[in-house]
């Protein structure tokens, strides 16, 4: 009997479990909730933070964390449209946008790999760098990008599935071969098992480090892009509490703060029971306030839960 219930020590077939169960119980209150088109809204709602929870959880299973990835997006965002705005010229703002991401990134591995000092402290600092730096270029105004992605944001394969989902799915196929299907993802989960047995084995942390930092900056500029693809406008404090929920996400998924565990797969289902509550509270018309103190409320129950499997795998 207990083979036959190992399965359900799986944390992904747990968030199977519970993303299908809100969804009955909210579409027997109000069947417009599986509708296709407000399935389809859910993941256009979280193509955002569902990329960069693709980032956070790669950093955290390497045994890192990035608290400014919210910034580094707002950031590579603003870059963006400056060079929109003032030469209109969208290939050379893409690839800006991306450098300055990916350059943000790096500098937070090359810090955190040569300091040894604790990464959340670090990206914390770094995150209010970036914000500053987003001020600066922004002047704190609304800066638009002149429809320059609503190609990404209004086209419909089939004229119904959003281009900008595609783009989601790819980010996250990318961060599953990354972390599964190359030695550098094996080097990584090992990194972040143990640090000093990857170090005494051969791997070169401090190049890991920085690079796995990197690819994350990388993913900050998709999601600016995307980010630029809905709203058509960005501000400098527009990444404020990105961050939060990408971590809330990877840790809902199984994703755990002690580095070496966790998987792509239930990472995005955490991002997508985040996406479903969210919307259903929408759809159930539940008022603002209350849906910060419920949104508070999974953040912790999220941490205990992971805290509490790692306390039973550690007995």
């Amino acid at each position: 009997m207990k083979n036959k219930l190992t399965f359900l020590k799986d944390q992904r077939i747990l968030l199977s479990f519970v993303i299908v169960a809100i969804v009955a119980i909210v579409a027997m209150i109000n069947p417009r909730f599986i509708a296709v088109k407000n399935l389809i809204t859910i993941f256009q709602q979280i193509s955002v933070i569902g990329i960069l929870t693709m980032a956070m959880s790669m950093l955290l299973i390497s045994g890192g964390i990035d608290l400014s990835i919210g910034n580094i997006m707002v950031l590579s965002g603003v870059v963006m449209a400056q060079i929109i705005s003032t030469s209109g010229n969208v290939a050379l703002a893409v690839l800006a946008g991306m450098i300055t991401a990916i350059l943000c990134g790096v500098l937070n591995g090359v810090v955190i790999a040569k300091s040894k000092c604790i990464p959340l402290i670090i990206t914390l600092g770094t995150s209010q760098m970036f914000y500053g730096l987003a001020l600066t270029i922004s002047g704190g105004r609304i800066m638009s990008f002149g429809g320059a992605f609503n190609a990404i944001g209004k086209t419909k394969l089939f004229n119904v599935f959003p281009v900008m989902l595609f783009v989601l799915m790819a980010m996250v196929l990318v961060s599953y071969v990354i972390m599964n299907r190359t030695k550098f993802g094996r080097r990584i989960v090992a990194l972040g098992g143990n640090e000093k047995n990857a170090f005494l084995s051969g791997i070169p942390v401090v190049k890991y480090k920085v690079i796995i930092y990197g690819i994350a900056g990388f993913f900050c500029s998709v999601a600016a892009i995307i980010f630029s693809a809905r709203i058509d406008s960005i501000t400098a404090n527009a990444g404020t509490g990105y961050e939060t929920n990408a971590l809330t996400a990877a840790i809902i998924g199984g994703v755990t703060f002690d580095g070496g565990k966790g998987t792509i797969s239930g990472a995005f289902l955490g991002c997508i029971l985040m996406g479903v509550i969210s919307n259903a509270m929408n759809i159930l018309q539940v008022e603002t306030y209350i849906q910060t103190i419920i949104t508070g409320a999974i953040i912790v129950c999220a941490v205990v839960l992971s805290n509490l499997n790692n306390m039973k795998k550690n007995k």
